[in-house]
């Protein structure tokens, strides 16, 4: 049986450089990249693979861009789509592929635009301003939405605002592309929830604090029409001692979802946990240094084999011999230059 292959995607921001996605052939056996291409976009933030895995989504300025993946992992512009706002921090589609959901960082706006058929970008169907005053005057002082995503069973859109310190629930309308805040999940004041993730079952939510440094765990079931949430867990990505300038980053499953991978600047880490799919807790594995700074998204290759950290700060990207049995993470060959990487999303090839 052959190999699977796999392409690695690397979003980036161009700072003198206009290509803002990289793209690396995975090599499965050494557990290193190889550049394979490159695509000229600006400031590339975050990118999201289509449920259906045949279209990548991107960030760039003032909007989204739409790629077809080719058969060898390639990637061919599909069209440009204005989100009417500042530049976003994340996207993500619904699991019917049918809507673009993007977080906007800058202007705490949330826009959902429809998609087409075809993979390409079409209007505008909501935009959502979050608003209030949070609690850290410098930066907390209003909305920052940091990610959106669908929930499994594609019934609601969960929203991060670090700046409000909470999780807004809305429903989805599968026709209209319209939300309604259905709920709200309230994190620790001055956390900063930042990222979120979902078990394979769907049952399970996962949280992450970026500045309080900790996942929150809560199981999810749709009553009636109402979603419900009820927390299980609290752990740390990394202790908070005092004075320290330690923030979470990254949250990723291992591919198998056996496995929660989170990182910390400032102590420079990354941190694995075994994730127990009968009642959704987190056991931590180990919490090891990265070599890097800023590693600002980190994944486990497909065969949890190996780990890449995407080092923002020291512009480039580490990789790691991983024994997950044995706690262990070893330096595997040279660092690869790239600079201001964001985020990374592996994807298996014919």
């Amino acid at each position: 049986m052959a190999e699977e292959k796999y392409v690695a995607y690397v979003s980036t921001y161009t700072q003198g450089d206009s290509h803002g996605i990289k793209i690396y052939d995975v090599d499965m056996e050494r557990g290193r990249f190889v550049e394979k291409d490159k695509v000229e976009i600006t400031n590339s933030s975050y990118v999201t693979i289509s449920h259906n895995g045949r279209y990548l989504y991107s960030i760039t300025d003032f909007g989204v861009e739409s790629y077809y993946i080719l058969e060898d992992g390639s990637l061919e512009l599909i069209n440009f789509a204005p989100i009417n706002g500042m530049r976003g921090c994340y996207v993500s589609t619904d699991y019917t592929d049918s809507y673009l959901f993007v977080a906007g960082y800058h202007d705490g706006k949330l826009t959902v635009l429809r998609l087409k058929e075809d993979g390409s970008i079409g209007e505008i169907t909501d935009e959502i301003y979050h608003k209030g005053l949070g609690s850290i005057a410098e930066r907390n002082f209003r909305p920052h939405i940091n990610c959106a995503r669908m929930t499994h069973d594609n019934k609601y859109l969960l929203v991060a605002d670090q700046g409000m310190d909470h999780v807004n629930v809305y429903s989805l309308d599968l026709n209209k592309g319209k939300v309604r805040l259905m709920d709200m999940i309230r994190s620790e004041l001055e956390s900063a929830p930042r990222h979120i993730k979902i078990s394979q079952d769907g049952r399970f939510i996962y949280i992450v604090h970026e500045w309080k440094c900790y996942i929150d765990v809560y199981s999810y079931e749709d009553r009636n029409g109402m979603p419900y949430f009820e927390k299980v867990q609290t752990v740390e990505t990394v202790s908070i001692t005092k004075g320290s300038t330690n923030a979470a980053s990254a949250l990723s499953f291992s591919s198998d979802y056996n496995y929660l991978l989170s990182t910390n600047a400032g102590d420079n880490s990354v941190v694995i946990f075994k994730v127990n799919k009968e009642d959704g807790t987190l056991k931590k594995v180990f919490c090891l240094p990265i070599s890097g700074e800023y590693p600002k998204d980190a994944m486990l290759f497909p065969n949890n084999k190996f780990l890449v950290s995407l080092n923002h700060e020291t512009n480039d990207m580490t990789f790691f011999h991983v024994d997950l049995e044995a706690g262990t993470l070893v330096m595997n060959g040279p660092a690869i230059k790239v600079d201001v990487p964001n985020c990374i999303a592996f994807h298996k090839i014919s």
